[in-house]
């Protein structure tokens, strides 16, 4: 019996993107309150402000466009890092952006200023993005290792700041502010955050996406990739400003959302063969869609409130994470 076959690489990009399409427009349609398919057409195609042409254009658009750019941006930067680091269990958050977006936020709320600005948040958690991503540079520049170390320990700062902050809550609601936060979702989102966030996503994910030749070069080796040309520390300080940009914009207006990341490759990866570069467009496309598929799941699984982003993501990618340390242990020579 013939094992079925698997795409051609070439049409996997395609293929990515018209899953993406599907959960964009589904995402159009479902919610906790019902709207029939019928009276949101109808609503959007009206030049009256209707009920239904509300909810697609206030409420689920806008949710729908930043859980795009949000999933694209992960799933393109776990690309790059782990094309960088050639390691394929390598994501966003190795490198202490996205606990430092968090700190950014936390602060935002610890002080009051979230109340007296609304924008206040994302623009303090995108400094702290860039503060996080300076801090791992700074410490990790000489070498891949050190650089993976210097993540690990910003990331780990970051948490103590954290749970500093948290420990130290100025009353019961900011903590519990807090801790919503970064428990991550795209609910009561608006079309303010979209534009805060995008161009910085839209800067960061343009320079990750010339990195292929780098990190294709790379995959061979530091030394190979010195004999080709490639300045290794001119495209490390690129992928951090990349990853800083993209990741820490998107985490500024929806909170930690992880495994997005690690996930999106690893899915594109069997398909699409070994080399890094052939990832990056169908794991931009997956990231968004695996994130559409988490934020729908959010809206249908039947609780009192609506479940948190981040927590759905974790909790479908934990067993992904245990999967692939198996199987790496099991094909490791």
């Amino acid at each position: 019996m013939k094992c079925p076959s698997r795409p051609p690489s070439y049409l996997v990009p395609g293929l990515s993107l018209i899953v993406l399409l599907a959960l964009a427009a589904a995402s159009l349609f479902v919610g906790r309150v019902y709207v029939s398919p019928v009276d949101l057409i109808a609503g959007l195609a009206s030049s009256h402000s209707t009920l239904a042409a509300l909810v697609v254009t206030e409420l689920r658009l806008p949710r729908a466009v930043l859980a795009i750019l949000v999933g694209a941006s992960l799933g393109l930067s776990g690309a790059v890092l782990q094309g960088l680091l050639r390691n394929p269990l390598a994501e966003p958050g190795l490198l202490g952006v996205s606990n430092g977006a968090a700190v950014g936020a936390v602060i935002s709320i610890y002080f009051g200023l979230a109340h007296a600005f609304p924008l206040a948040t994302p623009l303090l958690a995108l400094a702290g993005s860039m503060i996080a991503g300076a801090l791992t540079f700074a410490f990790g520049r000489t070498s891949t290792l050190s650089l993976i170390l210097a993540g690990a320990a910003v990331s780990s700062l970051m948490a103590s700041f954290l749970a500093m902050a948290l420990n130290f809550a100025p009353s019961p609601y900011a903590a519990y502010e807090m801790s919503t936060w970064m428990l991550g979702s795209l609910s009561e989102r608006s079309w303010d955050h979209i534009m805060l966030a995008a161009p910085f996503i839209a800067i960061g994910m343009l320079i990750l996406a010339m990195m292929g030749q780098a990190i294709d070069a790379l995959a061979l080796g530091e030394t190979q990739a010195l004999s080709l040309g490639i300045h290794l520390n001119r495209t490390r300080i690129l992928v951090l400003l990349g990853v800083g940009l993209a990741v820490g914009a998107a985490t500024s207006v929806t909170g930690s959302i992880g495994f997005i990341g690690l996930v999106a490759p690893h899915l594109v990866r069997p398909f699409v063969g070994h080399q890094p570069s052939r990832t990056l467009l169908p794991s931009t496309f997956l990231g968004a869609a695996v994130l559409l598929l988490a934020d729908l799941g959010t809206r249908v699984i039947p609780t009192n409130t609506e479940l948190k982003l981040g927590m759905l993501t974790s909790l479908l990618g934990a067993p992904f994470f245990f999967w692939l340390i198996v199987r790496m242990q099991k094909t490791a020579p």
